[in-house]
């Protein structure tokens, strides 16, 4: 897929992470992976990103990598675009971005380095370098210790004519704003924060009309009617399904640290596609917290 086609793709419609799934071994489950992807596939997500944050790509291993993003290619070759994770160090990031593109995946999100602070020459070296190494689109994710601003995006505009899209998942509003004014229409813009949804009027209104949803991983049905109230402007909606769900979610959410991905596996064993347990060092919610968000997904009826 060109650059500039996935780049359409990104530019409408509700994006998601597909969660990986793990057996009880916490090895991964080809088999329930590539069936987690057909079941999602018919809602009609426009992209989903594999071995993403929501797919605990920080705990694969290189050749669990490999397998997570040919599986999603090929289950899903034809229907939906795949775009793959890739992170670390930049020669780490290069190395799976390499591979993403030799698994047949459409499109590269470059995850935050790991750890260390770094400069915008430095951040501005570190894409550079991930996205001369594919020919795929490229959507960088700021977020931790990516920190890019409006001129070091503007200079990656001018070098990486494959650097697509720009996802943030900071919520700092003035950077956000420097960042669409300076740079228009160059890129795809995409909200990244967790649990989307609550951000998602908010960003509309800086100029960023899509974003990435969590929650299709368990609810698809209401994350595709939230995400057309939205769309449509169907205000109503939108803050029934607020109050009904979201800001409930969110109370159970922020209960524990890393439970943004642990309550997506909750969720979804609680409607019968599990996922398997979290990979230490997250841990998976509590027997108490499971009930609560039991009682919330029994509200929207069946999905």
């Amino acid at each position: 897929m060109h650059p500039s086609e996935l780049k359409h793709h990104l530019a409408s419609g509700l994006l998601s992470f597909p969660l990986t799934d793990f057996d009880a071994q916490l090895a991964f489950d080809a088999r329930s992976y590539a069936a987690r992807l057909e079941w999602l596939m018919p809602y009609g997500a426009s992209v989903l990103f594999a071995a993403g944050g929501t797919g605990e790509f920080f705990s694969l291993e290189p050749i669990e990598y490999s397998a997570v993003v040919r599986t999603a290619a090929e289950t899903c070759r034809g229907s939906v675009p795949i775009v793959a994770g890739a992170g670390g160090g930049t020669t780490l990031a290069i190395r799976y971005a390499q591979e993403a593109e030799r698994c047949g995946a459409q499109g590269i999100l470059l995850l935050p380095h790991y750890l260390t602070e770094a400069s915008q020459d430095g951040l501005v070296e570190h894409v550079a370098a991930v996205c001369a190494s594919v020919q795929l689109g490229v959507i960088v994710y700021n977020r931790g210790a990516c920190k890019l601003s409006a001129e070091s995006l503007a200079r990656l505009a001018e070098r990486c004519p494959n650097l697509i899209g720009f996802k943030d998942g900071l919520g700092d509003i003035e950077r956000m704003v420097a960042i669409r004014q300076r740079l228009g229409d160059r890129f795809a813009y995409l909200g990244g924060l967790p649990t989307a949804e609550v951000y998602a009027n908010a960003y509309r209104a800086l100029g960023v009309p899509v974003y990435s949803s969590a929650v299709f991983n368990f609810i698809p049905r209401t994350a595709m009617a939230f995400y057309q109230a939205y769309v449509s402007n169907d205000q109503a909606t939108v803050s029934r399904l607020l109050d009904q769900f979201f800001l409930p979610y969110l109370e159970i959410r922020n209960r524990g640290e890393g439970y943004a991905v642990s309550i997506v596996k909750a969720g979804a064993t609680l409607v019968g596609h599990s996922a398997g347990p979290v990979r230490p060092p997250l841990s998976d919610l509590k027997p108490a917290e499971t009930e609560a968000l039991r009682e919330l997904i029994h509200r929207l009826g069946p999905q």
